[in-house]
């Protein structure tokens, strides 16, 4: 069949990669895609958010299923568009309907969800602009460090952790008052830092039964030792060591059933994967967060560890019969090394030619932010490059992402090399 995958990302050049195996795949398409995706399918000049240049696209050429990489069209509801047109209703779309995702597009409403069905996450708080006051007098006795998250959507940089009450403060004051992350600040969730090692599981439920995927670890800081600003992403390693035994038991028991029951219980229809973002607290799981999609960069290291067809779990979502189908992953490690440009996550140039891709071995190169100009590959993101590898341990695997990472050459290049370092 005709699949249509949505994305641009290193996310969606792993899922192209993945899809592109499966016995169910005729032609994938790629809206819009990157340099990257052209090896797996076509690449479609349509953004991800035009919902009617999408139902124009697949009638005209007779996809059977859409897969949504990115969060955005699912907040802004691309499901339920689908489900509302007598044209394409009949199109499975991989993804949670609006309600759905406002999981990931309203911290306040994740927290309210957490808390209606007892899952463990940190106290909170919610405020809006008309309550800058009620916060500020809420900060006054708040244990330190405090952390203010922007409720709605502000592409990664909307959660800040404040050391003392006055920089809190000053920063409730921004984002209520000043609008600092515009309309995704006009909530703000305060909340308890939580103390631990943070790792991402990944689960994938079609409503009623769910698989729960590899889980993984990413890092976020531009430094090595995790160290200077936040990032999308610089690396990931899958699986986590310690996320196994009595800890993925816990986690399954108290978040993941919870979470999969609640939904149902909440009437909220879910078709898609759920992204558990976690802190362990001396062996004691609690959620910092859910996002309604994939990973980035954590699905260039898992995906290539699930062995089995990917479409065909995905239309056992589509069919509500996940519980049918058979899955298996792969026991060796994955890691993955993400290429960045110059200055980055500040003020980047784009448009710098990339050479050295013809000379990796060992490892699969995901494009993340690449464009195909005049025949060359050059940069056109942030992070522009991811390198995996699958190894017998986190070791070896690394040590060829990080010398296959080194082959790769455009102007302003920066990779972190200790990918890993707190797992060692």
């Amino acid at each position: 069949m005709n699949i249509l995958l949505l994305g641009s990302g290193g996310r969606e050049h792993a899922f192209a990669w993945k899809i592109s195996q499966s016995k169910h795949c005729e032609t994938l398409f790629i809206a819009p895609g990157n340099a990257g995706t052209l090896h797996h399918g076509q690449n479609v000049a349509i953004k991800a958010t035009d919902f009617e240049a999408i139902k124009k696209f697949v009638l005209e050429n007779e996809v059977k299923m859409v897969i949504v990489g990115p969060e955005e069209p699912l907040v802004k509801g691309i499901h339920d568009f689908f489900l509302a047109d007598n044209q394409i209703k009949h199109i499975p779309v991989i993804g949670p309907q609006q309600l759905g995702a406002t999981l990931e597009g309203s911290k306040d409403f994740s927290k309210q969800f957490m808390m209606r069905h007892n899952i463990p996450t940190a106290a909170y708080a919610s405020f809006t602009a008309d309550q800058l006051q009620e916060g500020l007098n809420y900060l006054e006795n708040h244990s330190l460090p405090i952390v203010l998250k922007a409720d709605g959507l502000a592409a990664g940089k909307g959660v800040l952790i404040c050391q003392s009450r006055e920089e809190a403060k000053a920063e409730l004051k921004a984002m209520l008052a000043d609008a600092k992350f515009g309309e995704a600040s006009k909530t703000v969730v305060i909340e308890a830092f939580l103390k631990g090692i943070e790792l991402s599981v990944f689960v994938l439920t079609d409503g009623h039964s769910y698989k729960l995927l590899p889980s993984a670890k990413d890092y976020k800081r531009i430094g090595e030792a995790d160290a200077g600003l936040n990032t999308g992403g610089m690396g990931s390693i899958s699986p986590v060591p310690f996320a196994q035994g009595d800890f993925m038991k816990k986690v399954e028991e108290r978040i993941v059933i919870p979470t999969v029951e609640g939904l149902k219980k909440d009437n909220i229809p879910y078709k898609g994967f759920i992204f558990i973002g976690l802190m362990n607290d001396n062996g004691d799981p609690f959620v910092v967060e859910y996002n309604v999609r994939m990973g980035d960069p954590e699905t260039e290291s898992v995906l290539p560890r699930i062995k089995s067809d990917l479409v065909d779990l995905l239309l056992g979502v589509a069919n509500e019969k996940l519980h049918e189908k058979s899955y298996e992953v792969d026991e060796r490690t994955a890691t993955t090394v993400m290429l960045v440009s110059g200055g980055y996550p500040g003020d980047y140039e784009k448009g710098k030619e990339i050479t050295g891709l013809e000379n990796i071995e060992n490892s699969l190169v995901f494009h993340a932010g690449t464009e195909l100009k005049d025949g060359k590959v050059v940069t056109a993101g942030g992070r522009v490059i991811a390198v995996t590898t699958l190894g017998k341990d986190m070791e070896s695997a690394l040590a060829f992402s990080n010398s296959n990472a080194a082959k790769i050459q455009y102007e302003g290049k920066y990779y972190r090399k200790d990918i890993g370092f707190d797992l060692k």
